[in-house]
């Protein structure tokens, strides 16, 4: 190690963009400032950085998407990039390197991990899912599989991502990430931005690596109390009780289904708003559902998270949930379902967890909540100030200080 103040970081990610690129990108800015350098090499996007490299394109990421569904194995293609990768990574000669999301279509991972096992460099991954001790899924609670306890094989979810045209090849491929992640021994250590994912990781493979939770921040920047205009520009009325969702895709395991269903049982005077909607999912919305289609504004996200009396999250799968963070920074109370990471964020001075999949629990929770206002804007924003992004990039310096 160079010294807390001379050394050098590698990260890899599947984008710059999206929520992990944005921790990439921000993990390198933490470096830069302390006096440490680093390096970033991503799959797709554009970050205008002399000291990144993209090792893809659309066309690329194309052709091994493809060859992943026809074959069932994904990351075994894009050798030549992968090469790329490891002329550079020989040249900057890091002191750790530091995996972000590796599935993605845009690195051979046999050759990466032929490189890993055989470096001197420190090992972190930050796993953003459960992808890294599974045989291919990032998700398991919604279709309630435990095969990647014991080897996979037989994969309930091998037809959706990362999906497979023709074979389950689940079990060939947790072998594969089993035999990679257990040769790189006492070099990796692993951190996960919630305690339940870390729980999960302690029943895996890799539960006897050492294992830091360090939560996912939000910039407090952007998100705190913001006026607007949002209910003049909806045609709201007075009086109405606005619930909000938001997610980036929509479905069931997101809960698309039960803001339908309280569409139907909620009172005349209350109006559901949900974020992150396209085409396809209004055709799936009652008319009585205010769609807003998919936003990169933060701060229009801001306002409205402030102009809504409840934040309504009922997803089914939830490593933290970082929108649930985002609507108590803007002071808004939050429901939502006990899975994943939820019940470590939401407490009982600013929002309410309702047993996993329970409508009814959910519905009276949220008419409780706009009916009662047992709630204060001051305790919910307290309760995201935990969550600031300075302090959880802190945490990742003194991290890498450490390993």
């Amino acid at each position: 190690m160079r010294g807390s103040k001379n050394m050098k970081v590698f990260l890899i990610n599947s984008s710059c963009n999206g929520s992990t690129g944005k921790i990439a990108r921000s993990l390198c800015s933490v470096l830069k400032e302390s006096g440490n350098e680093y390096f970033f090499a991503y799959g797709i996007g554009h970050y205008d950085d002399e000291n990144s490299i993209c090792l893809s394109n659309w066309v690329e990421s194309h052709i091994h998407d493809q060859l992943s569904k026809i074959t069932g194995k994904q990351g075994y293609f894009s050798a030549l990039r992968t090469v790329q990768l490891i002329r550079k990574l020989k040249e900057e000669n890091p002191d750790i390197i530091h995996l972000h999301n590796l599935h993605g279509n845009y690195l051979c991972l046999p050759i990466l991990f032929k490189y890993l096992r055989n470096t001197r460099a420190k090992i972190i991954i930050t796993m953003h899912d459960c992808w890294w001790f599974t045989g291919k899924c990032a998700w398991f609670t919604f279709v309630q599989c435990e095969k990647w306890k014991t080897g996979c094989g037989g994969c309930p979810q091998w037809g959706v991502y990362p999906k497979s045209y023709f074979f389950d090849r689940s079990k060939k491929c947790f072998e594969d990430k089993k035999k990679w992640l257990t040769s790189l021994g006492n070099r990796l250590t692993i951190v996960t931005p919630s305690e339940w994912l870390a729980g999960l990781v302690r029943e895996s493979f890799l539960g006897e690596y050492p294992i830091k939770v360090i939560n996912n921040g939000i910039d407090l920047a952007v998100f705190h109390p913001t006026d607007s205009d949002f209910r003049t520009r909806y045609g709201i009325r007075g009086g109405v009780k606005l619930i909000l969702g938001v997610a980036f895709t929509w479905g069931k395991a997101k809960g698309l289904d039960v803001f339908v269903w309280l569409s139907e049982n909620l009172p005349e005077d209350y109006q559901i708003v949900l974020v992150g909607t396209n085409d396809t999912t209004d055709r799936e919305l009652p008319r009585k559902i205010i769609s807003i289609h998919k936003t990169n504004d933060q701060h229009e996200l801001a306002e409205i998270y402030t102009a809504v009396d409840v934040f309504v999250n009922p997803t089914r799968e939830e490593v933290l949930g970082m929108t649930n963070i985002e609507s108590l920074a803007c002071g808004t109370p939050v429901v939502t379902f006990r899975t994943g990471g939820c019940p470590e964020i939401v407490t009982e001075e600013c929002g309410i967890i309702v047993p996993y999949n329970n409508r009814d629990a959910m519905l009276d929770a949220v008419k409780y909540i706009c009916e009662k206002k047992p709630f204060h804007e001051a305790s919910c924003i307290d309760r995201a100030h935990v969550f600031a992004a300075t302090l959880k990039y802190e945490e990742y310096l003194k991290l890498y200080e450490k390993t």
